[in-house]
């Protein structure tokens, strides 16, 4: 063998070998399961609905006596049929279902609620970057926040001379304390580091404001927007039973005036479920503007 040959075979055998090709395993397709998703549902739903019918059972036990001084869930569903039925009839200014009554409880609590967080917000802003304004107003705020939606009512309707501008004034002075404060708080719990950024790319005011300090404090700040809206939700019914209208307030009033008990309790029960769809919207408002990050 020449020796250009022999140095062929030696290249050759010391060449590495061509790497196999490895095939990945194909991922599997995600299928959504209906009996997962059914589980999950009964899992969620199965608790409160079983506890529920608990409650119905022994209320129409204690109840269902003749001498009884509350109606029982059979005479609730008697007697108040047609505004659990048909919450949106509409026979005349006063003879509407639960459904526009409602509506029209709402309309007031977005205009006050709406002013407390826009203002609120600002408000805790400005307090939480200054230690000052922190010492000086928070003890202020600890004690307006302390007084009871009502009494703010005789105040409203003497400075306004309205009963829907005063409904709305003990609504915004009722939500917005829990707003400034937790935004506050927020505000001051900002890391440095962002803080020294802000500084390094020379950020002004308002750049600032949206563009770390509105992020960073976003969870204190819907923190305060679910106590706030819980708070309007209760002051505006309290509001209405003495102001009047068409609110779902007034008409738990007019219905004691006229004992009409089964009447209360549905209203009742339109007022829990809808307290409670408005702070599962603003958790969820806040979910995802946070991105699921929670106060700590």
């Amino acid at each position: 063998m020449s020796a250009l040959a022999r140095n062929e075979a030696a290249v050759a055998k010391a060449a590495p070998k061509t790497a196999d090709i490895v095939h990945l395993a194909k991922q599997p397709e995600r299928r959504i399961d209906p009996r997962q998703l059914a589980l999950a549902a009964l899992r969620g739903i199965a608790p409160p609905v079983v506890v529920l019918a608990l409650i119905l059972l022994v209320w129409q036990v204690l109840c269902s006596a003749p001498d009884a001084s509350l109606p029982s869930p059979h005479v609730v569903w008697t007697e108040a049929y047609d505004l659990i039925a048909y919450p949106f009839f509409n026979y005349g200014s006063q003879d509407i279902g639960l459904g526009w009554r409602v509506l029209v409880s709402l309309q007031r609590v977005a205009y006050g609620f709406g002013l407390a967080a826009v203002t609120g917000v600002i408000v805790g802003a400005i307090i939480g970057q200054s230690v000052w304004a922190m010492r000086g107003l928070d003890p202020i705020f600890q004690v307006l926040r302390t007084v009871p939606p009502l009494a703010w009512l005789p105040l409203s309707l003497a400075a306004f001379q309205d009963s829907n501008p005063s409904a709305i004034f003990v609504i915004f002075i009722t939500s917005i304390w829990p707003v400034i404060i937790n935004t506050a708080v927020g505000v001051r719990n900002i890391p440095q580091d962002y803080r020294n950024v802000a500084e390094v790319l020379r950020l002004n005011q308002f750049e600032f404001f949206f563009k770390i300090m509105l992020p960073s404090a976003a969870p204190y700040i819907f923190t305060g927007l679910r106590i706030g809206v819980g708070l309007s939700w209760l002051a505006i019914v309290a509001a209405e039973m003495l102001t009047g209208g068409v609110g779902i307030g007034f008409f738990i009033w007019d219905a004691w005036n006229s004992s009409r008990l089964p009447d209360i309790i549905v209203a009742l029960a339109y007022i829990g479920i809808v307290g409670f769809a408005l702070d599962k919207l603003v958790a969820a408002l806040g979910k995802l503007v946070t991105r699921g990050a929670s106060a700590s």
